[in-house]
């Protein structure tokens, strides 16, 4: 062993990568959590990658793991359950604690939290589904401006959301968005092109703009298609990505997050930056839109993965 890994392996001790887990995006994560291991294991660090579907989380104790790294996206991984239980084992860990993890899921409350503070984001409606009336859905497509985008408030991956710009649209794009959670966001369609910045501790990264033929930048567009195109840089003035750097870093910390993550934007027919909701363990294959980030100053994957270790706690 070199004196390098000799090193790692003092800091870190013995590391779970924790991968898989029973959401809609279980594939997704399958493919993270194996990069994320084959780049520690590059690295020499004493790693192991664990399905978290059907396991029980005392054996991480049981089996003296010192660190955890979350590799897994959507319920169960993301959302602040997973964090609560590995503060109660008290073992260190990667990314957002309890609340940021489960305000930055709920696409809803964060959109909430930014308007109370005066950050730019889409206008917007929420439906419960015990309240929900379908003759409803005429007023809400007025409301915001006649053509919407409904997401369920606790999916990612785009999984579940629609365009509508007439009633029957909408009143079949949220009956498919209540097929996966009880509450749905309803927001005023936005035109303009579509970014994210990466956040890595108290740094925006450079911007990625990314472009696709498809109506939106669906699961397909994400994971399946190769009509899809990423730009980093984005080809903002300096100015411009600065502006965008400092709104996703107040969106980030108003949400309660932190360590790392993605915050995705939306530009309006003026050009205006909307945020449209904040990640908190983003897709980490080496073709993912963090690692791309990173990449653009200089950071190379194993060293992205190592330095989001070093700010687990």
């Amino acid at each position: 062993m070199s004196l390098s890994q000799q090193a790692l392996n003092s800091e870190f001790g013995k590391v779970a990568v924790l991968l898989g887990g029973s959401s809609a995006e279980r594939e997704v994560s399958l493919k993270s959590g194996a990069a994320v291991l084959s780049a520690f294991e590059r690295s020499g660090l004493n790693v192991f990658g664990i399905d978290t579907a059907d396991y029980d989380l005392h054996r991480l104790v049981e089996e003296k793991f010192t660190h955890a790294f979350i590799a897994l996206h959507g319920r169960g991984g993301e959302d602040g359950t997973l964090q609560g239980a590995l503060e109660f084992l008290d073992i260190p860990y990667t990314g957002s604690r309890v609340l940021g993890s489960a305000l930055a899921m709920d696409k809803g409350r964060c959109k909430q939290i930014w308007q109370s503070l005066e950050l730019p984001t889409a206008d917007f409606k929420l439906v419960e589904k015990d309240s929900y009336q379908v003759d409803e859905a005429a007023s809400l497509l007025v409301a915001l401006g006649g053509k919407v985008m409904v997401k369920p408030c606790l999916e990612g991956s785009s999984i579940g959301m629609a365009i509508a710009s007439n009633c029957d649209e909408l009143k079949a794009a949220i009956d498919m968005a209540f097929e996966y959670d009880q509450q749905v966001l309803i927001e005023r369609w936005l035109s303009g092109a579509e970014y994210t910045v990466a956040i890595l501790g108290q740094t925006a990264l450079p911007s990625i703009r990314m472009s696709t033929p498809h109506d939106f930048y669906d699961y397909t567009a994400k994971y399946q298609s190769n009509s899809t195109q990423y730009f980093c840089p984005s080809g903002l003035s300096p100015e411009q990505e600065q502006e965008l750097g400092q709104i996703a870093l107040r969106a980030f910390q108003a949400a309660g997050c932190e360590g790392w993550g993605r915050v995705d934007f939306m530009q309006d027919e003026n050009g205006g930056w909307n945020l449209l909701e904040v990640n908190t363990s983003p897709g980490m294959t080496e073709k993912s839109l963090v690692p791309m980030a990173a990449k653009q100053l200089g950071m190379s994957f194993e060293q992205l993965v190592l330095k989001i270790l070093e700010l687990a706690h």
